[in-house]
């Protein structure tokens, strides 16, 4: 069996472009042991486009200067009550985050062909994905700060798509999986977004959104993470009632 890695590095020029969407629609996609969580009583699924600057292995210096770009969706979860992310697709330029990411974390990584360019003002991102045997899936934007910075309150729809400390995977035998994540606090921007195209969605069985999206920028911070852990099964009464808690949702 495969050990994770902990890692550190740091995550730059992200954008948060958040769709509303159905929280049953969204559940048809997840594995069973997973529950929508939902704002305002609805599922959400968030586009993130980013840079990754200084990754390795955790407590050691960074060996590199290299800026790797990626692109996720994802959409936010609950495990037995507790919450977390959920990745749909993770695309990235380099090939060996995709596979290390594959062997040693279970996340759905695929390889892409990515441009980034950070203008001073706006970031210029696309992507194309390339990966053998996979569903194409495009992304091109451009994306920067509209406004004064702010620190998402507690409880805020911000805060609900941008604070989160875990990932959830699923084993090839079935099994739930986390990694938690550290780091500061989000220092958040009002985004102004221009869209080129956007087939992310379509590509993980999603209809393509109707409506704007809101979005956050935010100039990065850094993060460290956990080993993967694997999660108990919830076949017993306990985790039923759970599994039927998390289901009802967050209503705010």
């Amino acid at each position: 069996m495969a050990v994770s890695l902990p890692l550190a590095f740091g995550w730059g020029h992200l954008l948060f472009a958040n769709w509303p969407i159905d929280a049953d629609r969204l559940d048809s996609h997840l594995p069973d042991a997973l529950s929508v969580q939902t704002y305002d009583g609805v599922g959400w699924l968030t586009v993130v486009p980013f840079v990754n600057v200084d990754t390795r292995p955790r407590g050691l210096p960074a060996w590199t200067a290299f800026d790797v770009p990626e692109l996720n969706l994802r959409t936010y979860v609950t495990h037995e009550g507790e919450p977390g992310v959920y990745f749909f697709s993770l695309d990235a330029r380099s090939v060996a985050t995709v596979l290390s990411a594959r062997l040693f974390h279970r996340l759905p990584y695929y390889y892409a062909r990515m441009d980034w360019r950070w203008t001073g003002e706006r970031v210029e991102f696309a992507s194309r994905r390339f990966h053998p045997g996979d569903r194409p899936a495009r992304f091109e934007a451009t994306y920067g700060p509209a406004g004064d910075p702010f620190t998402p309150e507690p409880g805020s729809r911000a805060a609900f798509l941008t604070e989160r400390r875990r990932l959830y995977t699923q084993g090839t035998d079935g099994t739930v999986r986390h990694t938690d994540i550290d780091h500061e606090p989000w220092t958040l921007h009002p985004a102004t977004t221009s869209i080129a195209e956007n087939t992310l969605l379509e590509a993980s069985g999603f209809d393509r959104p109707n409506v704007d999206p809101v979005c956050y920028y935010s100039p990065g911070l850094d993060v460290v993470t956990a080993r993967s852990k694997r999660r108990g099964r919830s076949d017993g009464v306990l985790g039923r009632v759970a599994a039927a808690r998390d289901r009802i949702g967050t209503r705010r």
